[in-house]
């Protein structure tokens, strides 16, 4: 399994802001000494996965990266995960965990929502984390992430970078979590027109519309349609995809890769030069999001008693998003670009620039 490596930018210390004041469908993999519930004063922590898979190159992988971390850096934790093949394996995947004693259960994703609540409801005193979701008051913990802000540099950044003046982005389903990343990216290249009297265009997303381009099976894993989708952008013009798609934007990647230098990509939510190294030729750079540390941060402190379902919201602020280095486009890249991308990033933080996305998490 090609396991991605998390930015050293995100730092566990960023996000202590976590701290209280604060089996399944398919077989449970184990990480630890023991797998065996609160084992020589042991705490059981286990996480459900989305459809995605556990090595989608993504959230998912990401998550199960943060439960590994969280067991390396506290012998007393063991971490376990189950993946759900289909939506109709979340319910199971849960009760599964909860029989099996688990302490902390780690739920990943939007869609895991309502089975992950309807849960809690049924065991009032189990505790849960959710990754890309709100907390729900007193036994879930929301783990979100205002990846509007990332998706707003990596906008500004492709508008910098587009021979073309075309850029495209598309969705692995039309969810919150997803559109949030191109409501960004489609702000910034606004941004990007508006102080340079340009007039680069997106492909795949008007977020005044809230319309776009999105995976015909609402699919994290057909890499198939995520060429397919990418192919008929470079054929539009645009020189620059952003995939928020899972595994079906390696697709995406393949499609950059076989283009012969027509079409680059941004990656999303992990640094892809890292975790697709296969083609980190054609990743310019990735709109980061910083689930590991969360997830780590979550378990460890659920591990020395302090749950509390306050939520955490990552933010440029936080280095809960951000841009990835740009690797091998490094000497591609203007100076003045990365002068101006500092800029924004510090106008967003202080307000100066107030990102419109609706998608936005409200912690």
């Amino acid at each position: 399994m090609n396991k991605p490596v998390r930015l050293a930018a995100i730092a566990t210390t960023a996000l202590v802001a976590l701290t209280a004041s604060a089996c399944g469908s398919k077989p449970v993999s184990t990480s630890g000494s023991s797998s065996s519930a609160q084992a020589g004063g042991s705490f059981k922590a286990c996480m459900v996965t989305d459809t995605g898979g556990l090595d989608d190159h993504s959230f998912n992988a990401e998550s199960w990266a943060g439960m590994q971390d969280a067991a390396k850096a506290n012998p007393n934790i063991k971490v376990q995960n189950a993946t759900s093949a289909t939506e109709n394996d979340y319910t199971s995947n849960i009760a599964g965990f909860v029989s099996a004693q688990c302490k902390l259960i780690v739920t990943v994703g939007f869609a895991m929502n309502t089975a992950t609540v309807d849960s809690a409801k049924k065991n009032p005193t189990q505790h849960y984390a959710i990754v890309d979701n709100t907390s729900t008051k007193p036994q879930v913990q929301g783990l979100e992430f205002n990846t509007a802000q990332g998706g707003f540099l990596g906008g500004y950044f492709a508008a910098g970078m587009t021979k073309t003046g075309k850029v495209a982005t598309f969705g692995g389903a039309n969810y919150p979590t997803v559109t949030v990343y191109m409501d960004g990216f489609w702000e910034g290249v606004q941004y990007y027109n508006q102080k340079h009297n340009t007039h680069v265009q997106v492909l795949g997303w008007d977020e005044t519309k809230q319309s776009g381009t999105f995976d015909p099976t609402q699919s994290f894993t057909d890499q198939a349609g995520g060429k397919q989708i990418a192919a008929t952008f470079q054929s539009e013009g645009a020189d620059i995809v952003f995939p928020v798609a899972g595994g079906t934007g390696i697709g995406a990647l393949a499609q950059a890769q076989s283009s012969g230098g027509k079409l680059n990509a941004i990656w999303v939510d992990d640094d892809g030069f890292v975790s697709n190294p296969q083609y980190g030729s054609v990743i310019m750079t990735s709109v980061t999001k910083g689930i590991a540390t969360a997830v780590s941060t979550s378990v460890q402190q659920a591990a020395a008693g302090n749950f509390s379902a306050t939520p955490f919201v990552g933010t440029l602020a936080n280095n809960g998003t951000g841009l990835a280095p740009f690797h091998d486009f490094a000497s591609k890249v203007p100076a003045s670009l990365t002068t101006e991308l500092a800029t924004v990033k510090q106008d967003i933080i202080n307000g100066t620039i107030k990102i419109q996305s609706k998608n936005q998490p409200t912690g």
